[in-house]
């Protein structure tokens, strides 16, 4: 009888510190969630237009493209510094050819590279460079 006792209190025992542990978790998780600040736009406009590196034809890149932040200095510095992140950019698409292009892969390690870039132009500038990510709205070779 002792025994089931002690099994009982502890298997009690463990649930509670359980359903305590959980119900902790989601409490930070939601805390989080509304202390996320909203993604803010950028968008580099005009839409870039380059000359791509393919050397068998002249074929073109069209894209438009948006920077997404959710830290006001790091909009500001985005706006201050446009010409340089165009010209940055301007300078890695024209590096593209529409082969490596044409594949999804090859857009994602574009995105990422100019990521880069403008995380890169930022920092050179002693800005913050709480960019998060480089959308492009479309992206048409030819």
């Amino acid at each position: 009888m002792i025994a089931v006792l002690v099994l009982g209190a502890g298997g009690g025992g463990g649930w509670w510190w359980w359903q305590a542990r959980h119900a902790e978790q989601q409490a930070t998780a939601k805390a989080q969630a509304k202390a996320r600040a909203p993604a803010q736009y950028y968008a580099l406009e005009p839409a870039f237009v380059v000359n791509l590196a393919d050397e068998d034809a002249v074929r073109y890149l069209q894209a438009d493209v948006q920077l997404m932040t959710r830290d006001a200095d790091t909009r500001g510095a985005l706006e201050l510094h446009a010409p340089a992140l165009r010209n940055r950019l301007l300078l890695l698409f024209g590096q593209q050819s529409a082969a490596r292009l044409a594949q999804r892969s090859g857009k994602e390690r574009l995105q990422a590279a100019a990521l880069g870039e403008v995380r890169q132009v930022l920092k050179g500038e002693g800005m913050p460079d709480k960019v998060e990510a480089v959308i492009f709205t479309s992206l048409v070779t030819q």
